[in-house]
């Protein structure tokens, strides 16, 4: 775009030049740099050939990566005959387990050996008496009444008893109602 003005007269020229060689630069001018030329020549590789295929080409295969451990989840269901006897308060446990009394540390581990114990036997119906649940704070370390109860299915599902477990339903009123578990374990072979 040229701007509208007269131009520079021979003597308005030469007072510039004076006045430029006066003036020192407020940043020192950028020095070029010139991009350096490789010591040696890198060979290229010559293409790969390439199979000519008729019809569609599969995308690439995806990196093996080892599969994540399975989560073992507990089956829920159970046959008729074992709901009815639930119901009805006729199913009678092989083995009981109380946790009554014990923070939520000594409670997972009489649970672990408790389970360990029933399998020993060849238990088929465990009841885990746990007391009534109550609300309670997840990261609560056992103060609160309640803590049990909230944590034990949590215990169940994680432990190495998970795969040996068929059901866990809650217990009949003559068992200990809402304060207890049953835990059906796999019939032994």
């Amino acid at each position: 775009m040229k701007r509208p003005g007269r131009r520079l007269t021979e003597e308005e020229k030469a007072v510039w030049a004076q006045v430029a060689r006066t003036v020192k630069p407020l940043v020192a001018p950028r020095k070029r740099v010139e991009p350096e030329a490789p010591a040696m020549p890198v060979p290229i590789a010559p293409p790969l050939p390439v199979k000519k295929v008729k019809g569609r080409i599969p995308p690439p295969l995806p990196p093996k990566v080892a599969a994540p451990k399975p989560r073992v989840e507990v089956p829920v269901n159970l046959d008729g005959s074992w709901e009815k006897r639930i119901s009805k308060g006729t199913l009678l446990p092989d083995f009981s387990l109380d946790l009554h009394g014990s923070n939520l540390d000594q409670a997972y581990m009489r649970l672990m050996h408790g389970l360990v114990q029933a399998k020993a036997m060849g238990a088929r119906v465990v009841l885990i008496v746990t007391g009534k649940a109550r609300p309670v704070d997840a990261a609560d370390r056992g103060s609160a009444r309640g803590a049990i109860r909230a944590k034990i299915a949590d215990w169940l599902a994680a432990s190495d008893h998970a795969s040996d477990i068929v059901a866990i339903r809650g217990a009949h009123r003559r068992h200990g109602g809402q304060g207890a578990i049953y835990v059906v374990l796999k019939k032994r072979r």
